[in-house]
């Protein structure tokens, strides 16, 4: 017998983060993936160098299972769930995408320009990543929050700052696809 794997239809997805977000709205948590930075940072004791590390890192224990979660979930989707790496998208966004360099668009999840072992030896992918690293942790800083903490956290609770900052994040990215990515490759 073979298995034919579907990806779960979207209705299906998002009450199962509604039913997640309601549960941890009711004992009084927050999600977000930026914030388990900071507690690693705090066990591995940082909290000796800088103040920003210096809270209590256990109450936020929870939250590190998320992240385990997501690496286990990772693995599972990527070696078991998967019948082949190429991606769904439109033919005038594959165009596009191999126009300006990237050969594997709508052949794999990843760019292989930007996330192969050569990307490493590439000077400009190594720095797009190491700047752009810096850039996305500095925002979600700035931010309070990363965008998954914003968009379904904060949204969930109604807070005007995670709306703002949503939209913030939508601008950025829109700005970012369509005047800044054209000119790096």
């Amino acid at each position: 017998m073979e298995w034919i794997y579907e990806p779960w239809p979207w209705y299906v997805s998002g009450v199962m983060i509604a039913l997640v977000m309601f549960l941890l709205i009711m004992v009084g948590k927050n999600f977000g993936m930026s914030g388990n930075l900071r507690t690693i940072c705090s066990i591995c004791g940082a909290g000796n160098k800088a103040g920003f590390f210096q809270f209590d890192w256990k109450a936020q224990r929870w939250n590190l299972i998320v992240v385990l979660g997501t690496i286990i979930g990772g693995f599972i989707a990527h070696e078991f769930l998967m019948i082949d790496d190429s991606v769904a998208i439109n033919s005038d966004t594959v165009a596009d995408l191999q126009s300006l360099g990237f050969k594997s668009a709508g052949k794999a999840y990843l760019p292989e320009t930007l996330f192969s072992l050569e990307a490493f030896t590439d000077i400009k992918s190594l720095s797009l990543l190491i700047i752009g690293g810096f850039l996305v942790g500095f925002g979600a800083r700035y931010a309070g929050g990363c965008t998954s903490g914003h968009a379904i956290s904060g949204l969930s609770n109604l807070q005007v700052p995670s709306l703002l900052a949503v939209i913030g994040f939508f601008i950025g990215g829109l700005l970012m696809i369509h005047f800044i990515f054209p000119l790096l490759f």
